[in-house]
Parts: C-alpha cells; structure tokens; sequence
C-alpha cells in the first residue's frame, strides 16, 4: 500500500530532499506541498482526504507549521508528523498537544523521520 503525504516545508533544498528519501525508501507517494500556512491550509480544505500523511515544518517564511497542525487537528484519519530544525521541549509538547503523532528535528533526527514513514505501511502511527 501506497501512502499519500503532503508537504509542508518552504526550503526547496529540503523539501526536495525529503521527497526523494521518501519516496526512494518507504511506502511514499508526495501529493503535493506547499510554502507557507495559507497555501498548506488550502490545499487541506479542499483536499481533506488525498493524503494519509502531513508532514509539517513549525518554522516557515509565512505563516506557522503550528496554524497548519491546528487546521490539521480535524483530519482524524491523516497522521500528522511535524519537523523544525529548532526542537524545544515546549515546541514538542505543544505540537503533540495539537495532534502531532510524531515530532523530528530535521538536522538530527532525519533518519528516524524517515524510518518512521518506512514504517507507517505497517500501521505505526502514534509516539514511541
């Protein structure tokens, strides 16, 4: 099975990175992205069910990976998965609050995201 992400994540750079891997090793489709809150959460109203997976980024030049989790909260179905490169303890906690099923600091926890879609085709969601 096929999982369908969406992207949120304003680095190309990244992005495009992150596309790769995923779709290289694990069950991954990328749908879609976008750059900032506005467009993320658009897409998520008029899409909200043509993905199984959100990965968000907190920090973004416009808008918050944090109003796109909360738009979020209401696709129960979608596993939501939220990366920084600036992982604090309050971020952490906050995002989880809101529905994050997971969180990963992008400099240093890259594989574990990674590892963690590889293992969604299983029926992994929630935290460790």
């Amino acid at each position: 099975m096929t999982i369908k992400a969406f992207l949120v994540e304003d680095n190309a750079s990244i992005r495009e990175n992150l596309t790769s891997a995923l779709e290289e090793l694990a069950p991954i489709e990328v749908v879609g992205f976008a750059e900032d809150e506005l467009s993320a959460t658009t897409w998520l109203a008029s899409n909200p069910s043509a993905c199984d997976l959100l990965i968000i980024d907190i920090y973004l030049k416009r808008g918050s990976g944090i109003g796109v989790l909360r738009a979020a909260s209401a696709l129960d179905r979608v596993t939501k998965v939220v990366t920084s490169n600036y992982s604090t303890p309050d971020i952490r906690r906050r995002c989880i609050d809101l529905g994050a099923a997971r969180f990963f600091d992008k400099s240093t926890e890259f594989e574990h995201l990674v590892d963690y879609c590889a293992r969604l085709d299983g029926g992994e969601t929630g935290p460790a």
